[in-house]
């Protein structure tokens, strides 16, 4: 084969390769994610990447974007139709029909599956992406809302973000229908009047204007001054918990047709990101899909690839440090039965360790080490294991110090990796 005919290294279009530093990354934000859902009651579940296309063709659940041009969708060898799922909320639902006389409720979930969406690949919008998904079912309290809207403000907190950093824009569904109801709008008028709304914030004011004076609704109506009393009373609870970075803003309305009543959306205010991180909001019909009862839910989302990115704007992103904790070389490749003795000896310890083979020069394997990023390096040589004793190098600073055989697992299990 020649070299033109070579395939090539790239990854998809629109997808990433995670190499062990970026794997690092996603594991921990993964890990706060976690910690912030598991701390406030929320138990984690999962489900197959693969859906009948009916799940995200069935009028409830209908996004026309996603449905017409951004599923992955095709037909397996039984001859169904199936969809790479784009989205986590019509599954959670089926599952949750699924077993509704199991559950207790308020039931609280979470997940973070990855998703695909065949979409123009840009900054913070890729063709796949994981997700954070948190949702409650069971509950038409206005403390679920609540509650939803904290969780996603204690994930930003969680990840170094302070108030300033970020703001969550809180919007209510019910309250722009009725005033497309006052406006006499039909609907297919809401309809463009919602797509409007949603636009808002990517247009020039007057331009906004003149397509909300042609649909005929006054602007006054879409003020946020005009605070619908039940985000009114959840805007009071936050202030009063000190929250300050939580406000109503009637273009918040969201683009799935499944979502109910409140509605939110948490933007990034930094100006290289300037754009949404996550939202979410009540949807009360969406388990009718599938039964005749259907269950109250409120739930909202974030993606990996804008929370990475708020983070790395702010420099929130800790340094890498892999899980090894020391690498041991060989100063002969004819030691390695008694290097591999140590390193069984630290491994049954609890210490990580990566053995080297012997199979290069001493100085490849200290750099093998190092662009490994291990923190830690033993030479196994005749003399260190006739004096029972190793130079432990730091090979961040070049300082070695010399432990005795007995002592080294006890001395790196007390360091901080």
């Amino acid at each position: 084969m020649s070299k033109s005919d070579k395939l090539s290294t790239d990854p998809y279009k629109g997808v990433r390769d995670f190499y062990p530093e970026d794997q690092a990354m996603l594991n921990r934000l993964f890990s706060v994610l976690r910690m912030v859902c598991e701390r406030v009651g929320y138990v984690e579940y999962g489900a197959s990447v693969l859906e009948p296309a009916e799940l995200y063709k069935s009028k409830n659940a209908e996004n026309e974007e996603i449905i017409n041009e951004q599923t992955y969708t095709f037909t397996d060898r039984g001859d169904r139709e199936v969809t790479l799922r784009p989205e986590m909320t019509p599954t959670v639902a089926r599952m949750v029909a699924a077993k509704r006389r199991e559950f207790g409720y308020p039931l609280r979930l979470y997940s973070i599956p990855n998703f695909f969406r065949y979409e123009r690949p840009q900054r913070g919008r890729l063709r796949e992406f994981w997700q954070l998904n948190v949702d409650i079912f069971g509950s038409r309290s206005l403390a679920a809302d609540t509650e939803i809207i904290s969780v996603a403000y204690g994930v930003m907190r969680a990840l170094g973000g302070s108030e300033s950093d970020f703001v969550i824009k809180v919007g209510s569904r019910p309250a722009m229908n009725e005033v497309a109801q006052r406006a006499g709008l039909s609907p297919e008028a809401t309809k463009k009047f919602f797509a409007l709304l949603d636009r808002r914030a990517k247009m020039p004011t007057t331009e906004f204007e003149q397509n909300l004076q042609a649909l005929g609704v006054p602007m006054a109506a879409v003020s946020p001054d005009e605070v619908p009393a039940d985000i009114a009373e959840m805007l009071e609870q936050f202030r009063a918990g000190g929250v300050g970075n939580i406000v109503y803003d009637p273009s918040i309305v969201r683009g799935f047709a499944y979502y109910t009543g409140i509605v939110f959306e948490v933007f990034d205010l930094h100006p290289q990101n300037n754009r949404a991180v996550g939202g979410g909001g009540r949807y009360d019909n969406l388990t009718a899909l599938f039964d005749d009862e259907p269950m109250p839910g409120v739930g909202f989302a974030m993606g990996d690839e804008p929370l990475r990115l708020f983070m790395d704007a702010r420099g929130l992103i800790p340094p890498y440090t892999p899980p090894t904790q020391v690498y041991v070389a060989l100063a002969a490749p004819e030691l390695l039965p008694e290097a591999t003795t140590l390193v069984q000896e630290l491994r049954q310890a609890g210490v990580c360790v990566a053995q080297d083979f012997g199979e290069r020069k001493l100085g490849d394997q200290i750099k093998a080490a190092s662009k490994h990023k291990i923190p830690h390096l033993i030479v196994v040589g005749q003399d260190e294991l006739t004096a029972g004793a190793f130079a432990v190098r730091d090979l961040t600073t070049g300082e070695e110090e010399h432990v005795g055989r007995a002592e080294l697992a006890a001395y790196f299990l007390t360091r901080t990796i």
